[in-house]
């Protein structure tokens, strides 16, 4: 099994642990800002930044 696997297996077991021991609005909200966080930072970046980043990732140097 590869670690971004492993990641993503963890992640969601923390997930519905939190959903089991917290109130279901406050996991809602924490799930909603782990997603939030990184869609914030990236429309956060100029154009020259993502522009960085697309050519960046068209060649194979950064994993999505």
């Amino acid at each position: 099994m590869s670690n971004r696997a492993k990641y993503i297996l963890g992640g969601v077991g923390v997930a519905i642990l939190g959903w089991w021991l917290l109130p279901n609005w406050l996991a809602t909200l924490i799930i909603v800002a782990v997603v939030a966080a990184p869609v914030v930072g990236y429309f956060m970046l100029d154009d020259s930044q993502r522009r960085r980043i697309s050519r960046l990732r068209n060649k194979g140097q950064l994993r999505r």
